[in-house]
């Protein structure tokens, strides 16, 4: 019998370390086809041939952190600070409609059986991906509050919101109801507008699928416009079916749940992870932000943008960007592959997108407004680091138009290292732009130059 071991941290750390030199070579090997990532920018990407491994390349920037002079870098006549910091692993933001801003920490579940090698070094990179500036281990998976009564981007008030869940990621506020999306469950709550505070226990309005195994656990979460529905994310349970495909019941997809009885069903699938589910401002289309299959190269599969369609397949496991067929996956599926659609817009390969917001404020420049921002937390499959930054996707007539801009980087330093990665996206009551960045443990805060 195939039984799953568990590992202790540390011998975790030796093997993955021992195994991430083993790759060197492949690495070394596969670094002269690191293609510009520009040409995977867009709506017809550059798909090179497919390759293989029996251990993947491995590149993860090291977490550094950051001084208390550093800060990241934008464009000219913007300014950024830290709105909070000293958080704990700030995964996504929320804005209140009295102008408090939510910010979701979270840490996720325990790590999934180690059956193989690969497992182990995923083990060991998601451990890494995870490590905050150093430190004591302070308290996460809650939810703090943070009241900026004067718009100045300093909050006189910070507290703990909401505690005691289990890997949160998503909310949504529709009249009264809080909503949180734990890795396993919706759950409902009374809120008070102007309260710091939550103390009632909740309830769960729906099951989401959980463990044992949760391979992509974050939860995406938003209500739609009439707040009757709320749509929620729920990645894939494997990189690409190695769980066996009964793992992915239910998943891959983006659901529907009625608001008032919890019924739910399948809005789309064939999304292997998708995040940061908003509403396109001049259509009012909901879209999502998708990070796709590895182990196919460093320039497959491009994680990708889209607007999400009622019934809509969107390839994985079987094909990705459209109908280009993942020769991995057994058995094959062409009746779904025919029905796949090309999503509408490539961000480039192992960038891993998880924030995205439209941006309708009013405090950056005029030729900001109605495009996308994306959080782009990195890659750590390919030999040139690519994402670790935020950029900014202008929008015409409801649909990208050009290429996108870089807008919040320095995330890396000049040695490669993280000093942060950036993940969920907000607009304040101001119109700045918030980054929650998971591994630099703060909330940074964008907006224009004092005239």
């Amino acid at each position: 019998m195939n039984r799953p071991l568990t590992l202790r941290h540390g011998t975790l750390r030796r093997i993955g370390l021992a195994l991430i030199a083993a790759t060197a070579l492949t690495l070394a090997a596969c670094s002269e086809d690191a293609a510009d990532p520009s040409t995977q920018i867009g709506p017809n990407p550059t798909l090179p041939e497919p390759q293989q491994y029996l251990i993947p390349p491995v590149n993860l920037a090291k977490v550094v952190g950051w001084t208390k002079e550093e800060r990241p870098t934008v464009p000219a006549g913007l300014r950024i600070n830290a709105m909070a910091s000293g958080l704990s692993h700030p995964r996504s933001l929320y804005t209140l409609p009295n102008g408090d801003v939510l910010v979701i920490e979270s840490q996720g579940p325990a790590s999934e059986p180690v059956k193989r090698p690969k497992d182990l070094i995923m083990g060991f990179l998601q451990s890494l991906a995870s490590s905050g500036g150093g430190g004591e281990p302070k308290p996460t998976n809650q939810i703090t509050v943070l009241r900026d009564a004067d718009g100045d981007g300093i909050p006189e008030t910070k507290a703990v919101f909401l505690d005691h869940l289990n890997s949160p990621f998503g909310v949504a506020l529709v009249g009264n109801d809080f909503y949180v999306a734990n890795t396993d469950a919706i759950m409902r709550y009374p809120y008070t507008p102007g309260e710091t505070k939550i103390s009632d226990p909740g309830t769960v309005l729906t099951l989401l699928p959980g463990g044992p195994i949760n391979h992509h656990w974050t939860k995406s979460l938003v209500a739609s416009r009439d707040g009757t529905l709320l749509y929620v994310g729920v990645g894939s349970n494997s990189n690409i079916t190695e769980n066996g495909i009964q793992a992915e019941k239910d998943r891959a997809a983006i659901w529907e749940v009625d608001r008032a009885s919890g019924r739910s069903r399948i809005f789309a699938s064939g999304l292997r992870n998708p995040n940061g589910l908003s509403w396109e401002p001049k259509t009012g289309a909901l879209w999502t932000v998708v990070n796709e299959r590895d182990e196919l190269g460093p320039n497959l599969v491009p994680d990708y943008m889209t607007s999400v369609k009622d019934g809509a397949f969107y390839g994985w496991p079987y094909s990705y960007f459209g109908q280009h067929v993942d020769p991995r996956v057994m058995p094959q599926r062409p009746d779904l592959v025919a029905k796949a659609i090309a999503p509408d817009y490539a961000l480039s390969s192992h960038v891993a997108p998880l924030g995205l917001t439209f941006y309708t404020g009013s405090a950056l420049p005029q030729s900001y407004q109605g495009g996308a921002f994306v959080g782009e937390h990195g890659s750590w499959d390919r030999p040139a680091l690519n994402g670790y930054k935020v950029v900014f996707v202008p929008f015409k007539d409801g649909h990208p138009d050009g290429m996108a801009q870089d807008f919040v980087t320095g995330f890396l330093n000049g040695k490669d290292e993280a000093r942060g990665r950036p993940v969920g996206l907000a607009i304040d009551r101001t119109g700045a732009l918030l980054i929650a960045d998971d591994v630099g443990n703060t909330v940074w805060r964008v907006t224009a130059t004092a005239k």
